[in-house]
């Protein structure tokens, strides 16, 4: 079993790397809120926190190819609302087929979940797609590496604290088991840390 895992981390970390914007970059080309017809949070009813862990999470449901992912983003901010009574979608950010990345609950406030763990502290990653059935492309890989990594270096979570739903609760298979390994095989602490020393490299001396 170890060395599958050995052989899986190998491969995936020999996956061409593509080419990487400086995380200035990144967070500049996050699709806000009001460009995918989204409506602003009320912030009385939020709950302040402040980031301390960066966790992984997918939607658990088919996303075919062709789905407008803004309107999937104005159908889930309605079902969070109205039938579940949450504030906003429960995520920060949600990571399209074609590794967009968009602004969903604002990052100030805590989001929120169906399990047992509390998600304050925590900066909330959607994937889209059920990553129990489809395998996630390599284009949200690295998105989701540019966006750990930028929060990372924004609120200095350390690589430890990269982590995933599962990790929290013994109730879900979340963000799904062929997502899944890419955390238990470090992957994204693998990736994150060396876009972050790319990124220290970068700045001036």
């Amino acid at each position: 079993m170890r060395l599958f895992a050995l052989s899986f981390l190998a491969a995936v970390l020999a996956a061409p790397a593509h080419a990487q914007q400086p995380l200035a970059g990144v967070e500049r080309a996050i699709v806000p809120v009001a460009a995918w017809g989204g409506t602003p949070a009320d912030a009385a009813k939020a709950r302040p926190h402040r980031i301390t862990q960066i966790t992984l999470h997918h939607q658990g449901e088919p996303f075919l190819p062709g789905t407008d992912p803004q309107a999937y983003l104005r159908r889930l901010q309605t079902w969070s609302r109205t039938t579940k009574g949450w504030i906003d979608i429960p995520y920060h950010y949600v990571i399209d087929l074609e590794g967009r990345v968009y602004e969903a609950r604002p990052i100030g406030f805590a989001g929120d979940t169906n399990t047992e763990y509390d998600p304050a502290g925590h900066a909330l990653i959607e994937v889209v797609g059920n990553f129990e059935e489809v395998e996630p492309n390599q284009r949200q890989l690295d998105a989701v590496v540019d966006v750990m990594a930028m929060l990372a270096a924004k609120y200095g979570v350390p690589l430890d604290e990269i982590r995933s739903h599962r990790d929290y609760s013994d109730k879900t298979v979340c963000p799904g088991a062929n997502l899944y390994r890419y955390v238990k095989e470090d992957y994204f602490r693998h990736k994150v840390a060396l876009r972050l020393a790319g990124e220290q490299a970068r700045a001036p001396r």
